[in-house]
């Protein structure tokens, strides 16, 4: 029986098995889609997709360079203690390593990319979710080029909860852009200069300052003036430039930058599970309903 691309959809997302897999199971019984999720179960492909519907909001990043490239990823697990195990470890540094070889445009052509076993990204992941027993999910990853003349700055803060890639021009000098690194992990900025801040924002800004300005009972003709005084301190919360640095309060990053002959032309900052739903469980009733099961 001829197997066809819609049959191998339907067995993937009936088991959360690899592409692969899943055309080997349907070949394997002739067709059969049944026999074929039967097939998987027997070889232990399907165990991912009895976790497919839980939230992975713990895990790590990660940061890999190799000359003019590199990569900052994000990996996915249900609990900080899996995200600390040294296999999940090491699955995290396989998969960016593969990454910035290979250069995917997005994560769902990252999850067809094989291994140098020749085994695909999506299988392997798999297979890890199956030894690990937990939701394991490639969340998002940038992989960033830089020219000559330039650096990239790696930081991981508290093993890997936080990760930052910085990428400076203007020196090679590799411990500057860690320093602006370890920055951007501390104050998070959002934007490198004024100029990023999309002016819909900026105005939204202008005019919340201005009317709580108008409501402290300020005369209207110096209003103006306090408004782009306190936008002053607003660029210097989302702005990298025109904050204070934070090895050195006595200058801003842009000063520390130009002692350096440098300047930033971006940052990548991921914080595990930022913006996601964190699992709130009690560990004790967790293991409980294991036991009851």
């Amino acid at each position: 029986m001829a197997i066809t691309a819609s049959m191998v959809k339907e067995l993937r997302e009936q088991t959360g098995a690899g592409m692969m897999d899943c055309k080997k199971a349907l070949n394997e019984t002739n067709g059969d889609m049944e026999e074929a999720v039967n097939f998987l179960r027997e070889k232990g492909m399907a165990k991912a997709q009895k976790k497919a519907d839980r939230v992975a909001a713990e895990g790590l990043t990660a940061v890999e360079t190799d000359g003019e490239h590199a990569v900052i990823i994000e990996l996915n697990a249900e609990t900080d203690f899996v995200a600390k195990n040294e296999n999940f470890v090491a699955l995290v540094s396989t998969i960016a390593k593969e990454i910035l070889k290979n250069k995917p445009a997005d994560v769902e052509a990252a999850l067809q990319l094989e291994t140098e076993d020749g085994v695909q990204l999506e299988t392997f992941i798999n297979d890890q979710i199956a030894k690990i027993g937990e939701k394991i999910s490639l969340r998002r990853f940038e992989v960033v080029s830089k020219g000559d003349n330039e650096a990239f700055g790696a930081y991981l803060h508290m093993g890997g909860q936080i990760g930052v890639l910085t990428h400076v021009e203007g020196t090679t000098d590799e411990a500057v852009a860690k320093d602006v690194a370890m920055h951007v992990a501390a104050i998070n900025p959002q934007y490198v200069t004024r100029d990023e801040v999309p002016k819909e924002q900026v105005d939204q800004e202008r005019e919340v300052l201005k009317q709580q300005a108008l409501n402290e009972g300020k005369p209207e003709n110096i209003v103006e003036k306090m408004v782009e005084g306190r936008l002053k301190k607003f660029f210097e919360q989302v702005c990298l430039l025109d904050q204070e640095f934070v090895k050195d309060s006595d200058q801003t990053v842009e000063q520390y930058l130009k002692s350096q002959g440098a300047t930033v032309k971006s940052f990548v900052r991921y914080e595990v599970g930022e913006g996601m739903e964190k699992r709130d469980e009690n560990f004790a009733d967790e293991v409980m309903s294991q036991v009851k099961k």
